[in-house]
């Protein structure tokens, strides 16, 4: 060989052909593309149909049936579908990846098949160790049948046939199950999964004498009335996915060849929950747990629908995120904003009926839609200080709508507010403070403002200046007790008179106590980066009720040390009534008031010099 011919050589390597170990791609099959063994008989179901789909768009009067056989260990199915020749059979039975949609004549009508993928019988070898296909033809009459034999350990015989093996044109699968696998072949099993993939398709699928598909839909049937409607469709959301809806929806998407109906949760579940929905493609069941398929707010319902439209992934067990499913998504929500506005229009008491439980949902899209929430604002329900009202009734009754950002902070000003005549509106739940703070865009006019302790100090009376002086003594001794916990203490008169104390902060001064406590526990070089970021921010208060008794005859009390627990006492008490975390430092006071007051009031004079008692 000269050198020419060397470095030629070494150009240009001969190509080799990967090798496919079968058994190893079966078990890549069954324990990571597909969800559960099921899914052999769905892919049988999707070759039978498009095979029959093929025949009819060359001969359109060509029968259009599925029979499937199931009997120890072994089960048949057969289909009057295109078939294939001997040529069909090396070319696209024997090739890994290569699908039968993509073959000469088919591939014009290919929107109207299932599969896309070509894997098809493939799937098969997860529930047998043997398959055998035979064969005929639609499109070659005079061919004679052909017999395709494959085992899992990769290995496949063809065969022509006489005339009579085959008489008429389409497929026969016969199926032999593999060790530990017979019970996905039995009658019983076969006959649930057929109706549960196949009951919305289109041809005649039958195993044995059972039939299989269940047309038209029930969302497509007649019925004699709306309300024989509702029953029909409440009974086949309880049979399809365990619950009885508060009410169905239309979901009617025309162009992007979508018909389904959407049921109504009856109980609420988590906005976090991932809802799953029902798919059919073109009849065949796709998934029963497609997440993307409605908007994130829509989590109250669950779907069952059949497309023509979506893609699937390679699985075939969910839908592939792209341009159309976003477009679909969007019109999907349309429908079931449509159907709430329709409710707020026309049925009042269905609507309030339904937000009883899904407010949340119904919040969560109003704080994206201007639209929804103008629609919702007079049904929508929200906690106040004036009861559950909506922002509308509320906004009737106060000039300023007064929120708080958090549950802790409305407990804290909620008796003391309502009692001033302050209306107050609980943001604190989920969507409540964005949509408070959204009311506004669609209620001109409306002045809303959030609530924050120096707002509360404002409403509460001062105390006349010659009774506050006559109390320095007192006021000076307990500020001097909770200064150490960044806390003020001022003097109001406010109703009801039973509560002594209120504690107020706010988000500013909630930072500036964490921040304080990090301080106090971190090093020197940590203490002092957080000392460079100490604010102004406002310190929390202790608000001391001048009416209420208790108050009056605490700060009448001359031992230092008494009005030192007492102080401390009430900080705890205030605490609790708001219902705040308590900070390590906020439980040791409450620990040494206790115990303070409880040596107070068991103290005798036998404790000290002297005799007799108190």
């Amino acid at each position: 060989m000269d050198s020419q011919t060397s470095q030629a050589s070494q150009a240009s390597p001969s190509p080799h052909t990967f090798q496919v170990d079968l058994r190893g791609l079966v078990d890549l099959l069954s324990h990571h593309l597909y969800s559960s063994p099921k899914v052999y008989l769905r892919e049988l179901l999707q070759n039978a149909v498009d095979a029959i789909t093929a025949r009819r768009a060359e001969q359109p009067e060509a029968p259009a049936r599925v029979r499937l056989y199931a009997e120890a260990g072994a089960l048949r199915v057969e289909d009057s579908g295109i078939g294939l020749t001997e040529a069909d059979v090396h070319h696209l039975l024997a090739t890994i990846g290569r699908s039968s949609k993509r073959a000469d004549g088919i591939q014009e009508v290919r929107g109207e098949f299932l599969g896309q993928f070509g894997i098809g019988l493939l799937a098969c070898f997860v529930v047998a160790e043997r398959i055998r296909v035979v064969s005929r033809s639609a499109r070659t009459p005079d061919a004679r049948p052909v017999e395709w034999t494959a085992t899992d350990d990769g290995s496949y015989t063809v065969r022509t046939l006489p005339d009579a093996a085959r008489p008429e044109p389409g497929t026969t699968v016969h199926l032999e199950a593999r060790a530990g696998a017979g019970e996905w072949l039995t009658e019983e099993r076969v006959l649930a999964l057929a109706r549960d993939f196949g009951s919305l398709l289109p041809y005649d699928v039958r195993v044995g004498d059972e039939e299989v598909t269940d047309l038209p839909a029930p969302w497509d049937r007649p019925y004699p009335s709306p309300a024989t409607r509702r029953v029909a469709l409440a009974r086949h959301c309880h049979d399809l996915f365990g619950f009885t809806p508060l009410d169905a929806i239309e979901l009617n998407v025309p162009l992007a060849g979508i018909r389904g109906v959407a049921y109504v949760l009856p109980s609420a579940v988590s906005p976090a929950q991932r809802a799953r929905h029902r798919v059919h493609l073109k009849g065949m069941l796709l998934t029963e747990r497609a997440e993307q398929l409605l908007p994130d707010w829509a989590f109250f319902v669950r779907c069952v629908l059949d497309t023509d439209s979506l893609r699937p992934t390679a699985s075939r067990e969910s839908l592939y995120e792209d341009e159309t499913l976003a477009a679909v998504r969007d019109a999907l929500g349309e429908r079931i904003r449509s159907w709430l506005t329709g409710l707020a229009a026309g049925d009042p008491e269905r609507l309030a009926a339904f937000l009883s439980v899904h407010h949340l949902g119904v919040k969560s899209l109003a704080r994206h839609d201007t639209e929804m929430l103008r629609t919702m604002l007079p049904w929508l329900p929200f906690e106040t200080t004036d009861g559950q009202l909506s922002l509308e009734e509320f906004a009737l009754r106060h000039p300023v709508v007064h929120f708080t950002r958090t549950v802790e902070e409305y407990r804290q000003v909620a008796p003391i507010a309502s009692a001033q005549g302050v209306g107050v509106v609980n943001g604190g739940y989920t969507y409540d403070s964005e949509l408070v703070q959204a009311l506004p865009s669609v209620r001109p006019g409306t002045v809303v403002a959030e609530l924050d302790a120096d707002t509360v100090t404002a409403h509460l009376d001062a105390v006349d200046p010659a009774e506050e002086l006559a109390l320095s003594g007192f006021l000076a001794a307990a500020r001097a007790k909770l200064d150490p916990l960044g806390c003020d203490v001022v003097l109001r008169a406010f109703h009801p008179l039973s509560v002594p104390a209120l504690h107020l902060d706010d988000r500013a001064a909630r930072h500036e106590q964490a921040r304080a406590a990090a301080e106090e526990e971190a090093d020197d070089l940590w203490a002092g980066i957080l000392g460079s970021l100490r604010g102004s921010a406002p310190r929390a208060r202790l608000v001391l009720n001048h009416l209420n008794p208790l108050i009056r005859r605490i700060s009448s009390v001359s031992d230092p040390e008494l009005v030192g627990t007492a102080t401390e006492s009430l900080y705890g008490q205030a605490l609790l009534m708001a219902q705040r975390p308590l900070r390590p430092a906020d439980s040791a006071l409450l620990n040494r008031a206790f115990i303070g007051l409880l040596e107070w009031a068991t103290h005798s004079d036998s404790d000290s010099p002297g005799d007799g008692h108190r």
